[in-house]
């Protein structure tokens, strides 16, 4: 019932708007949770959003994907970054399309359920090192190539993959957890 709902357009413009409006605001609240943290342009040691990025891929799909690529494209153009169309587009498009194509590899490379109801440890861990790697990769070839200064380096590759599976690890654990201990609630009140 609930994923007929959602397969309309009203349901995948919700899902869009769900995860562009979760990604801002983690977004900001990691801002301010980590601000000592950050290593450099865009570059940062916990980078919770990732984690989040991941999932919402992992549950909306390609919703997901266009909500996050949107708030990264509002936060790159009117934020830290520039006002470069080019540069900001580049960065919105990683930052939504990274977990997406991790996604894609583990959906059909690892038998991952579209629902998750079969992620485990071994194919989480999986799912978020690929991403990480996916996600720092392409940041930091996209930053080398639009010349930033203070970033497309091999150190701001490495703080940045770390940033991400620590950020990932630790959202994509709490979500995780939180559902299965929503399942375990639903079954003992019925």
């Amino acid at each position: 019932m609930i994923r007929s709902l959602l397969s309309t357009p009203v349901g995948w413009l919700f899902e869009l708007g769900i995860s562009s409006v979760s990604y801002l605001i983690l977004f900001f609240i990691n801002d301010w949770l980590t601000a000592s943290l950050s290593y450099g342009l865009g570059v940062n040691w916990l980078y919770l959003p990732a984690g989040l990025r991941l999932f919402l891929t992992l549950v909306f799909g390609l919703p997901g994907a266009l909500g996050i690529t949107f708030s990264s494209f509002l936060l790159c153009f009117y934020g830290v970054f520039s006002q470069d169309f080019v540069t900001c587009m580049g960065v919105a498009l990683i930052s939504g399309f990274a977990p997406y194509l991790a996604r894609i590899f583990v959906l059909s490379n690892m038998q991952l359920e579209p629902d998750l109801s079969n992620l485990n440890l071994q194919k989480l861990i999986m799912c978020i090192l690929l991403f990480a790697l996916f996600s720092a990769g392409l940041h930091q070839s996209w930053f080398s190539i639009m010349g930033l200064e203070g970033a497309g380096t091999i150190n701001h590759f490495l703080v940045m993959l770390l940033g991400d599976i620590l950020g990932s690890l630790l959202l994509i654990s709490i979500f995780k957890y939180g559902i299965e201990l929503f399942r375990h609630t639903r079954k003992t009140t019925r």
